[in-house]
């Protein structure tokens, strides 16, 4: 597998390194990896959670949860704590802790009254923070008097189902995109459970919970499908339906760099160093873009540029999978895309390391599989190119 810049008329190699997982023919939902990336859990268009630990070279299934009464919409596992908590259509949410060699599920009263789409823990793993269908952001933090999670609502001015989150690093700052076509900035600081949160470039004001930050328009239109504080958390960079890419800088006057090409519209995106951004989606490939310092948002690189096969070295197993997942015989070559994944890309996870020092993500698709990408040797290769 060879990954080519595609700005280099010669086709540089980037990459060499994938490893390539497949988890069946339903489509890979959501994923989450636990601190040392020993540990899976992903859910499959379902009502279920699979938990999978790694034994050589593939995943190996150990637990399968099963409390969520409708699909699974959304999956986040804490490092520090090893907790993982999901969220689901059925309006629910669940905190799972690890417990003599058993996950034990509690549950999270939302107080919602449509699905609920997307969950992230905070930083310091003290709270988390879920969207939802019904126009508003629950927090949710520990009581440690009534031993249970209790949830406060962010709700103006949102007009519409919520799609996305991240955190600030400072812990108290909540991002989330929406149907509305808006990004916004919500402060999320809880004083119950933590201090306060020292000065932002964001933000002087008061820091009460549920203040609206900031808010900014997708470009041209569009629901905004992702967002992502960069790893300092002066920047934020968002992605909507209408193909474009956006960043706005809090150092910068708050300007907003927007790239909009001939890409099919990006579903996740995640910052894999202080400068680079990797998003995916419908292009079913990884591309990178660069946010330089003078204010200027590049495109990069496509990350997913493989050799072609011919079928005649697919193995009959691979072609029944073709057959299945895209309706594809071995006489319908033209069905056969030259893309690692066959299908649109659901998410984008830093693997190993941080958004500081990205060395490896990972992607989920409709197909089936999950890829983890190394991007370390992509270092060299991107100061060749005297990106800055």
């Amino acid at each position: 597998m060879t990954l080519y810049c595609h700005e280099e008329q010669s086709q540089q190699p980037l990459s060499k390194m994938t490893e390539v997982h497949n988890f069946g023919t339903e489509a890979v939902t959501c994923h989450a990896w636990n601190k040392n990336c020993t540990e899976l859990a992903l859910s499959s268009n379902s009502t279920e959670v699979k938990v999978y630990k790694k034994t050589g070279g593939g995943w190996q299934e150990y637990e399968t949860m099963t409390e969520h009464g409708q699909k699974v919409t959304s999956i986040d596992w804490a490092p520090n704590s090893n907790r993982i908590v999901t969220c689901g259509s059925d309006r629910n949410a669940y905190v799972w802790n690890y417990n003599n060699g058993k996950w034990t599920p509690i549950l999270v009263i939302l107080r919602f009254n449509r699905s609920a789409t997307v969950v992230k823990w905070s930083p310091n793993e003290n709270k988390f923070a879920v969207g939802s269908g019904a126009r508003l952001i629950s927090v949710c933090y520990f009581e440690e008097e009534n031993n249970w999670w209790v949830s406060k609502h962010i709700k103006k001015p949102i007009r519409s189902t919520i799609t996305c989150l991240d955190w600030h690093p400072n812990n108290a700052m909540l991002a989330c995109g929406s149907t509305d076509f808006k990004a916004r900035i919500f402060s999320g600081f809880v004083k119950d459970v933590e201090s306060k949160p020292s000065g932002s470039p964001w933000w002087d004001g008061k820091m009460s919970f549920g203040t609206l930050i900031a808010e900014y328009s997708n470009g041209g239109g569009g629901w905004v499908h992702d967002v992502s504080f960069s790893p300092k958390g002066d920047k934020l960079a968002w992605i909507g339906h209408d193909s474009s890419i956006s960043v706005v800088n809090a150092n910068n006057g708050q300007k907003v760099a927007v790239i909009k090409e001939k890409f099919l519209p990006f579903i996740s995106c995640t910052w894999v160093s202080e400068e680079n951004i990797v998003a995916a989606g419908f292009d079913c490939c990884p591309l990178m873009f660069n946010y330089a310092s003078n204010g200027n948002l590049r495109y990069v690189c496509n990350l997913d540029v493989p050799k072609e096969q011919s079928l005649g070295t697919q193995s009959a197993m691979q072609r029944f999978r073709d057959l299945d997942r895209m309706a594809s015989g071995p006489d319908d070559s033209s069905k056969s895309m030259k893309t690692l994944h066959q299908n649109a890309i659901t998410q984008v996870v830093v693997h190993t390391g941080t958004k500081e020092s990205c060395s490896k993500f990972s992607t989920s698709g409709i197909d089936g599989n999950l890829i983890i990408w190394d991007v370390k040797s992509l270092e060299k290769s991107l100061a060749d190119m005297k990106i800055s």
